[in-house]
């Protein structure tokens, strides 16, 4: 999903490159940023509160990637939220899995 945010924030326009472009790519990388954090905590609590960070900043790209097909910016929309669902679910998995 991240190589794909920044391939499509690269088309946007040079007016967006600290922008939207640049807080797409932000949330991106923070979601196994994040992930990968939580793994090498020990506390299962610990564990969990990383992945409901890392839920929180896919929630904030799926809302940067409407506001991008709203904006007319050229991206695979449908690709990207079907990316999206897939890994909030994948999300929702581990931290049931974790028990709490």
């Amino acid at each position: 999903m991240v190589l794909d945010v920044y391939k499509a924030s690269q088309r946007f326009p040079a007016a967006e490159k600290f922008g939207l472009a640049s807080q797409m790519r932000r949330a991106a990388v923070s979601v196994p940023g994040n992930i990968a954090e939580g793994f090498k905590r020990r506390g299962l609590k610990d564990k969990a509160h990383f992945c409901n960070i890392a839920q929180g900043s896919l929630e904030e790209l799926r809302y940067y990637v409407i506001l991008s097909r709203d904006l007319q910016y050229v991206l695979p929309f449908e690709s990207m939220t079907e990316r999206a669902e897939r890994v909030g679910r994948m999300l929702t998995g581990l931290i049931k899995s974790l028990g709490l």
